[in-house]
């Protein structure tokens, strides 16, 4: 059976080396450019290339996110920095923009690409397109059930791959337009805001406040432990923790613990995990745990609307408090320098403990059961809960781990030594061998002999080195002697001479890109997008910016309307003969016919070209894309197919700004209907349908000069 890999994050160089002595097989990072994390330390172009040199000699593989949609005036460069990473061979590539997908695949035929959870596949049908594009890899949504991950790995030859730890967006990856619409922060370019992680109100038809808590979208952190056998028995090929933004202990642990629980299910088949690693995982980051919806977690239990933050462990509860100390009594160890939390009814006071006293004396570690008290700079609340929030001698332990590098390398050792001939010396780690021959001859001894032993001990004074021996050799003659100075020599040329196999360099070739998408004729057309008859019947009857709508209908009713608006979240597709509006790449694998919505986050000339190319006749651009965006899109696309594309543009109504498969409102005991309300007092209209729920911008789209679009060879726009 093969192993699935353990894929580890790396925001650094030293979550990178957390993330190795951990036990992963794989890392993901990201350089300064194109990747979905902007805000964490990655990797300049120097440091990306000790990264790979780093991993590799450990075996590990090296995957660079460019997980972010590229604008066309970025392609060029986009294009120099894959060559770069190419000539410092990382293994593969993550990628969500299906026009740069396309571009590298047929440029870089040896280049490895991954598809990213931000491309938004989560069916077969979109699996299948990615595997007619040649791609290695899929990351699936994170809501994809486990039945149709199974079913998926049935019926493909790409590798899957699945995240099993770390934050959850609360909105399918790829689909939240949330924080690029309200402060031009998007998360399709790696700036998102966490707009999720905000408090909101929660307001019925009548305007009045229905929640309590006020985290109604954050999510409790993704955590398989007690399910990952049920991946690792379908044959799951990946499974990836999430955390490029988080510190190199959280990388350690989290690796540790599910090395440990692979290796028992591939040894034993059990999973092997115990009450006190979930306690090391809760003290050093958790917003509580869920199973997450790949394991059909209950819809109640999917957020945390009590806080959007690391939650730590319960350490007490406070007993007394004064103006300069609070009493605690401990229902778990505390320790100076450690970090804690009290929650208090209006607001959390955060400190570190630089001091414990108990009876008056002052101590440096306290156990359950004790009554301590603690010097505090502010007034708390009494009854108030104590939580710790970091352990200094956790975080202690861990970093002297990582320190002292104890992951090795198992290499198997050979020598011959035979009287008037060279010593030879053979190393391999199983995948890679080497073979040194000495100048030396030996000879016979005069005095004292060589053994078996000293030859050993020699052979075996790898210091730093990431190698240690495994299984060892030794054909030996007797009485005869062998030079301390020549053994060393030997084994200096053979460990340099691996560690050169092991910094393995990835072929690069070079091809021409080619598409030649047909020619649209330039159309000046008018569309729009209805969800019910009735709302269709008062739309007949008014005017929209003085425009009557008739030409172009689009709706979700199965009727004989033009053009019937499919879902964008099709876990699996039924049989469609008519014009489709589609919103995900698996429908525009399974239907001929479609027209693709806004959804696909199409933002460059390439994109659009390869989506003709499948057949798709009319393409809807991102709402993310600007006047000057849209402008270069359309002139590159024409001077590089000499062809005319055929675009839409919406340009008048509400926005989707996020999709969610979790049911706000049916949480909320509320009907397919409500509001939303931010700190700032913008009101966002909530729906349920679908069995989806829906989240609209506060404000209504209206770009009342549409017509300059036209001008710019826009052939629809859509109200």
């Amino acid at each position: 059976m093969k192993k699935a890999e353990l894929l580890s994050p790396a925001g650094s160089m030293e979550s990178l080396i957390a993330a190795i002595e951990g036990g992963c097989d794989a890392v993901y990072l990201s350089g300064t450019l194109y990747g979905a994390r902007s805000y964490a330390t990655n990797f300049n172009n120097e440091e990306l290339k000790e990264a790979v040199k780093y991993a590799h000699e450990y075996g590990v593989k090296v995957y660079v996110t460019i997980n972010i949609l590229i604008y066309e005036t970025e392609v060029k460069n986009f294009l120099k920095y894959i060559e770069y990473l190419q000539t410092i061979s990382v293994d593969a590539v993550i990628v969500q923009d299906i026009g740069m997908m396309d571009l590298l695949h047929q440029k870089y035929p040896s280049l490895e690409i991954h598809a990213s959870t931000q491309m938004h596949i989560h069916n077969l049908e979109g699996v299948k397109l990615l595997e007619e594009l040649e791609i290695t890899r899929v990351v699936l949504a994170r809501e994809t059930p486990i039945e149709l991950i199974e079913e998926i790995k049935k019926q493909t030859k790409l590798e899957i791959e699945i995240f099993v730890h770390g934050a959850l967006c609360i909105s399918y990856s790829g689909q939240c337009l949330m924080s690029s619409l309200i402060g031009g922060r998007s998360g399709n370019r790696g700036t998102c805001a966490q707009c999720c992680r905000q408090p909101y109100k929660l307001l019925d038809e009548n305007n009045k406040q229905i929640n309590k808590e006020e985290y109604l979208l954050s999510t409790k952190d993704l955590n398989t432990l007690e399910n990952i056998d049920k991946l690792l028995k379908i044959g799951v090929d990946s499974l990836k923790i999430e955390g490029r933004m988080k510190r190199p202990e959280y990388v350690y642990l989290v690796t540790k613990i599910y090395r440990q629980a692979i290796d028992s299910y591939y040894e034993t088949g059990k999973v092997k995990i115990d009450d006190t690693e979930i306690k090391e995982l809760k003290k050093l980051f958790n917003r509580q745990f869920t199973k997450g919806f790949v394991f059909h977690e209950n819809n109640d239990r999917f957020t945390n609307s009590y806080r959007p933050n690391h939650l730590g462990i319960p350490i007490g509860k406070v007993i007394k408090t004064t103006n300069k100390f609070i009493t605690v009594k401990l229902v778990d160890d505390l320790n100076v320098h450690d970090g804690i939390r009290v929650i208090m009814s209006r607001e959390d006071y955060g400190l570190n403990v630089l001091n414990i006293f108990k009876n008056a004396k002052k101590i440096e570690h306290a156990t359950k059961g004790d009554v301590v008290d603690i010097p505090v700079t502010q007034k708390v609340e009494q009854n108030s809960e104590v939580l710790k929030t970091s352990d200094y001698l956790q975080l202690n332990e861990i970093q002297n781990i990582i320190k002292e590098k104890r992951r090795k390398v198992l290499i198997d050792v050979k020598i011959n030594v035979k009287k008037g001939a060279p010593i030879e010396l053979e190393i391999t780690d199983l995948n890679n061998s080497v073979k040194v021959v000495s100048e030396y001859i030996v000879e016979e001894s005069e005095s004292v002999a060589a053994t078996k032993d000293l030859i050993f001990n020699q052979l075996n004074r790898l210091g730093n080195t990431i190698f240690k021996i495994n299984n060892f050799e030794c054909e030996l003659d007797e009485k005869i002697f062998v030079p301390v100075k020549v053994l060393n020599e030997l084994r200096r040329e053979a460990i340099d001479k691996l560690l050169s196999l092991r910094n393995y360099k990835l072929p690069m070739k070079i091809s021409e890109y080619h598409r030649e998408p047909k020619n649209f004729k330039v159309e000046n057309q008018k569309n729009i997008l209805i969800e019910s008859l009735e709302q269709y019947q008062k739309i007949k009857v008014q005017t929209f910016n003085n425009i009557y709508m008739e030409e172009n209908l689009y709706n979700i009713i199965d009727d004989d309307r033009k053009v019937l608006k499919l879902p964008r979240i099709l876990e699996h597709h039924q049989e469609h003969n008519e014009k489709l509006l589609v919103g995900e790449l698996g429908s525009i694998h399974k239907y001929k016919n479609v027209i693709s919505d806004f959804s696909l986050n199409i933002v460059n000339s390439y994109a659009v070209a390869f989506l003709h190319s499948l057949g798709v006749e009319r393409v809807t651009l991102s709402y993310e894309l600007n006047d000057y965006q849209i402008e270069k899109l359309i002139n590159n696309y024409k001077e590089r197919y000499n062809t005319h594309p055929n675009l839409e543009l919406i340009v008048a109504g509400k926005i989707e700004a996020m999709i969610m498969k979790y049911k706000l409102l049916s949480n909320y005991k509320l009907k397919d209907k409500a509001i939303i309300q931010d700190r700032y007092n913008n009101k966002f209209e909530v729906k349920e349908k679908n069995n989806l729920t829906y989240i609209y911008h506060f404000e209504t789209l209206n770009k009342k000069c549409y017509q300059k679009y036209f001008n710019l060879g826009i052939n629809y726009i859509r109200f």
